[in-house]
């Protein structure tokens, strides 16, 4: 294949964004990273500044690319970021308050159960594909109309993290079909477009932005942007899509079975679907690709929790990893509940909350290092066991983020699931995800670009005791449930309390 140009694709994560710089092949050139902090202003409130995040990492990152880019021409740019995100704005895209992003941010209780009420739990699952949770946008609109109605009446536009980039550098007012998915229950998943009518309750006064495809261009750089970024006027940019899809793309989780095991902040799971399959605990959503969809599952933490222990001990992963390998499966009898934030898929319990059980004054960092990743990894199976139940078929794990390095935590999730794991020769995510879809939109043909590197087998000893303590990690969750429930009234009371 003739070279066409080099390839941008940047992504904005929940603690830090990436960007690569690649050519029409998928060869990496340069690699770029920013950290940035993410607000947590009261419990189960999970916030990003758009211009001081989004915006500053975006220059950050570009100016460094096209530095290495030493003269070479761009064929196209791709965007991604965490998602789904509700970021209102007015009628000129100007942020009107911090955004609330995705399934960690709970606040919308009493909206979920509202309008589950109002269109009604089937309804709902048939036509938006998925039943209403944390995860969903149309709830957290109501909040904001409710608790913060001074801001709802000035917002004109809503954008997620890719979006508000594409608004910013072309001018264009877009949303992917696939973020669009996850806006429930503003969006028709079989009819593929906005269910108008129920979007203008949800957010009555709100313009939707126009539907495109992550492999779509959206518009080109203007020139106001070209001077700010150092890309060149006209380059062509792509819808954008949420991160874990862009992610997906990066390692050929394409056809039906295909399951993206991604290993970051939070565990995330895709399941590529030839037609749509509603399940109560998963969300059912498009594709990144024109004509598929998807099945996706969330864990409200995972590489949350091992950073927690790692800032609570000092230490540092490369130690905790070694201290952890070295302790037998089972944790010498520990066992973990990885609710620390609440639970996602496929709980949608945002008031569960973390357990250590067994834990005696014998167990060692080491012991609660590997109890960690064995949660972790149970509640991968939990996810996997409900996709299966749905109708799904995970034929082909791909295991990709940073999580994977080192090998233990993907080895643990394999003995875990008894499953194989393929482990790709580029695991940077969704950047990478991002410059195919770039070379997409821009006609190229990407082919293969990223070959599996290792296959992470299942070792049937540890297995065989892992299934044991699975069968415990089920039961501990409905044990322990009331208990944490009042746990967590208890802290959303004394926040109130601490904010008087």
């Amino acid at each position: 294949m003739a070279e066409r140009g080099l390839l941008l694709g940047i992504d904005i994560g929940t603690s830090s964004s990436k960007g690569v710089l690649v050519t029409s092949r998928g060869e990496i050139l340069a690699r770029a990273s920013r950290s940035h902090e993410t607000s947590y202003p009261h419990p189960g409130w999970v916030e990003h500044d758009a211009e001081t995040v989004w915006w500053q990492d975006f220059l950050a990152l570009c100016r460094e690319l096209v530095t290495a880019a030493d003269g070479r021409p761009l064929a196209g740019l791709a965007v991604s970021g965490i998602g789904p995100v509700l970021l209102p704005a007015d009628a000129g895209g100007r942020p009107l308050r911090p955004a609330i992003l995705y399934g960690v941010d709970t606040r919308a209780h009493r909206e979920i159960e509202e309008l589950t009420e109002e269109f009604g739990a089937e309804a709902i699952l048939e036509r938006a594909g998925t039943a209403l949770s944390s995860q969903a946008v149309g709830p957290k609109w109501r909040w904001l109309a409710r608790h913060e109605p001074e801001v709802f009446e000035r917002a004109r536009l809503f954008l997620m993290a890719s979006s508000y980039l594409v608004h910013r550098l072309t001018g264009e007012y877009v949303l992917d079909h696939h973020s669009a998915s996850q806006c429930d229950p503003m969006y028709d998943l079989r009819a593929g477009e906005w269910a108008t009518d129920w979007a203008e309750r949800v957010a009555p006064g709100i313009e939707l932005p126009r539907l495109v495809w992550p492999t779509e261009v959206a518009g080109t750089i203007t020139a106001a942007a070209a001077a700010d970024t150092g890309l060149p006027q006209g380059l062509p940019v792509t819808g954008g899509t949420v991160d874990a899809w862009a992610e997906a793309a990066s390692v050929g989780v394409s056809d039906p079975g295909d399951t993206m095991v991604m290993y970051g902040t939070t565990m995330f799971l895709v399941q590529v679907l030839a037609d749509p399959r509603p399940h109560t605990g998963l969300w059912t959503t498009c594709g990144a690709f024109p004509g598929t969809y998807s099945l996706a599952a969330g864990m409200a933490t995972s590489g949350a929790i091992t950073d927690w222990l790692r800032k609570l001990v000092g230490g540092d992963f490369a130690e905790l990893v070694r201290q952890a390998a070295a302790v037998p499966a089972g944790s010498r009898g520990l066992l973990l509940l990885p609710y620390f934030a609440g639970e996602r898929t496929p709980l949608f319990d945002p008031d569960a909350r973390g357990v250590i059980a067994g834990l005696t004054t014998g167990h060692g960092l080491g012991e609660l290092y590997r109890a960690a990743l064995e949660g972790i990894a149970y509640g991968v199976r939990h996810n996997l066991e409900a996709m299966q139940a749905s109708g799904g078929e995970a034929r082909r794990l791909v295991a990709v983020g940073g999580g994977t390095q080192g090998g233990l935590w993907t080895q643990i999730v394999s003995d875990v699931t008894g499953s194989e794991q393929q482990v790709p020769v580029e695991t940077i995510g969704a950047a990478y995800g991002d410059a195919l879809l770039a070379a997409v939109a821009t006609g190229a043909e990407p082919g293969s670009w990223n070959p599996v590197a290792t296959t992470v087998r299942p070792d049937s000893a540890r297995a065989a005791v892992y299934e044991e303590f699975y069968a415990h990690y089920r039961a501990l969750y409905p044990a322990t449930r009331d208990t944490a429930h009042f746990l967590a009234a208890q802290q959303q009371a004394a926040d109130r309390a601490g904010a008087s």
